[in-house]
């Protein structure tokens, strides 16, 4: 059995992402939609590196390369029925894409899981284009694991900006 280096399996997610139309930036501009409201300093930079920073977890890579996978195989007609049609119909009561998903997400916080909602719910942006399977290609997989790599960032940016803020508290309390 051969060990997996961290350092492939992030090359590979990283590969994965891209081969199936999806940057960084993308997912970056959902995040910055989701969180500007409550931060109005918030910039695009702070969105992608966290973005960046939720695609270094494991967790996160590990449910991209299993539903990056699954999306492959259906295009290729290599699942056995029922699954097949039921991957490549984006069946509504599937519902395993978006459990993958959001038990990538729960180490975000409450934030992270009701993001992950919404998103799921609304297909902002890059969500969206990939819902709607333009191309012949199968994404039922890879629209909810955008929306948890974006709902992750999201609920990381909100404690973050939240540390901030008590951080300052305490430093006029104590000046």
């Amino acid at each position: 059995m051969r060990r997996v280096h961290s350092s492939e399996v992030k090359r590979t997610v990283m590969k994965s992402l891209e081969d199936r139309g999806v940057s960084i930036e993308a997912i970056a501009e959902i995040v910055h939609e989701m969180q500007s409201p409550y931060n109005p300093n918030l910039t695009m930079e702070q969105c992608v590196d966290s973005v960046l920073a939720v695609l270094n977890k494991r967790e996160l890579q590990h449910a991209i390369l299993v539903g990056v996978e699954l999306d492959r195989l259906a295009e290729q007609n290599m699942l056995s029925e029922p699954l097949l049609s039921l991957v490549k119909g984006d069946e509504g009561l599937f519902g395993c894409d978006e459990t993958l998903a959001l038990g990538s997400v729960l180490g975000y916080g409450s934030i992270a899981v009701t993001t992950f909602g919404h998103l799921d719910k609304h297909k902002i942006g890059l969500i969206r284009e990939l819902d709607t399977k333009k191309g012949g290609r199968v994404q039922t997989f890879m629209d909810d694991l955008v929306a948890s790599v974006a709902a992750a960032a999201s609920g990381r940016l909100a404690h973050r900006l939240r540390d901030e803020e008590e951080r300052a508290s305490a430093q006029q309390l104590d000046g």
